[in-house]
């Protein structure tokens, strides 16, 4: 009896496999034929339906990125609530940032292969904190980009660098609860009127 072959459920085996690889190896160092065994797979479908490594890449990050945005959307209304549910989803979606962080390794401050789509991505977000600052919830002293980015890492750099926030903040998980609070009061002073 022949297998029947089932295209999505081999996309999404390959996708899966392209995260892990590429949150552990970054664009250079992964290897479509690691992602192939892990996949079950053979690498001209991976060619077929991604394209290259750095095309394939993109596709990882630009997917991960859509997932973080419909599951954690800019809060300027409750910044308490949008720190706790950023944290929370790293905690459980630690490559995405793993693929971030590989992403400026490898590209640095040249552009991005699909940097009009991350521009796209980021627009609804800074659009969220613009439409805060004109009903006066949060400060307009700094433009919205600017607010986003700075929110952006003081939430994510203790994923980024768990050995330095162990380190610096200890590795209990009070150390951690203390770190989260302090987190949410820096964001609201960042973000106080």
């Amino acid at each position: 009896m022949a297998s029947v072959r089932d295209p999505e459920a081999t996309r999404a085996r390959i996708f899966d496999a392209a995260v892990a690889e590429f949150a552990q190896y970054g664009i250079a160092g992964a290897r479509i034929d690691r992602i192939a065994a892990e996949a079950k797979a053979n690498k001209q479908l991976i060619y077929a339906y991604f394209g290259n490594k750095a095309e394939l890449f993109a596709q990882v990050l630009g997917r991960s990125m859509v997932d973080l945005a419909a599951a954690v959307p800019v809060d300027p209304d409750d910044i308490d609530g949008w720190v706790d549910r950023l944290l929370d989803y790293h905690a459980t979606h630690p490559d995405m940032l793993r693929l971030l962080f590989w992403e400026g390794i490898e590209y640095g401050s040249t552009e991005l292969p699909d940097e009009a789509a991350r521009r796209d991505y980021y627009a609804g977000k800074v659009a969220a904190l613009e439409d805060g600052q004109a009903r006066g919830v949060i400060t307009a002293a700094l433009p919205p980009g600017d607010l986003l980015f700075l929110l952006v890492a003081l939430t994510n750099w203790a994923v980024v660098v768990p050995q330095m926030r162990r380190i610096l903040t200890g590795a209990e998980d009070t150390d951690r609860e203390r770190l989260r609070a302090s987190i949410k009061e820096a964001a609201r002073r960042l973000l106080a009127r």
